[in-house]
């Protein structure tokens, strides 16, 4: 069997004398793409922290392989606009890469145009391009994104979502994805864990959509479009043949 790229086992967060997180068991192998969903204040991003190392658990243990590489997009990036950068120089700043990887980078996520322009002058969907570009300069065996189109339109959460799943093919790496896009996650994820402090559901988007755990979170309106949503993407693709 093949060993996971990191595991969680009965993991257990308590801040303030509330439990964050509750008896958390995942792992996430070579080549999955999972995407997690769940209300404000769930504990997604907490779950990400602790997945990377940077949050210690108070229950439970969190494994990760030998040598891992994560490359991590975090929820939130406001460049400062009093102290001007470019794309290049910021990304530049990361120790260890050289122009060569910045360019491939740049290059992967389709923002080569950027590159010596002032990160506060971008647009939100090209600012979400740089990081996601950052995120991928030391080759990741594991792309962490939390909420990568927090802010974007829905065209722009397309777009970006579109460009991870070039970026997931044409790398092969593993994706962990906090989401709100849950009219999206269906077309672009193969296992979704529904959470709210603790795991409520978990398995194929087809099957988390349909559990009453899912209902109970979202509503039965979501649960209606996302199956309007199941039908039509697999009627598309059965006419791609």
């Amino acid at each position: 069997m093949t060993e996971p790229l990191i595991s969680a086992e009965n993991l257990s967060i308590i801040r303030r004398g509330k439990r964050i997180l509750k008896d958390i068991s995942l792992s996430v192998s070579a080549g999955e793409f999972v995407t997690i969903i769940g209300p404000n204040g769930a504990g997604k991003t907490v779950l990400l922290h602790t997945l990377m190392g940077l949050i210690k658990p108070d229950k439970g243990s969190v494994t990760r392989k030998h040598g891992l590489k994560i490359g991590y997009m975090p929820q939130r990036f406001t460049p400062e606009t009093t102290m001007p950068i470019t794309v290049a120089r910021f990304l530049a700043l990361v120790r260890g890469v050289d122009k060569n990887a910045i360019d491939n980078a740049l290059e992967l996520v389709n923002a080569v145009d950027v590159a010596q322009r002032s990160l506060s002058v971008l647009s939100g969907g090209e600012l979400q391009r740089v990081m996601l570009a950052r995120a991928l300069l030391h080759k990741p065996d594991i792309l962490i994104l939390d909420e990568p189109t927090q802010g974007l339109d829905v065209g722009g959460q397309l777009s970006f979502h579109k460009l991870l799943e070039n970026v997931y093919s044409s790398l092969g790496c593993a994706v962990v994805m906090v989401s709100h896009d849950l009219h999206l996650v269906l077309a672009s994820t193969g296992k979704v864990v529904c959470l709210f402090h603790h795991i409520c559901c978990s398995g194929k988007p087809s099957a988390v959509a349909k559990d009453p755990q899912f209902t109970s979170l979202f509503g039965e309106d979501m649960t209606r479009m996302m199956a309007v949503y199941q039908h039509n993407h697999t009627r598309e693709h059965e006419h791609e043949y």
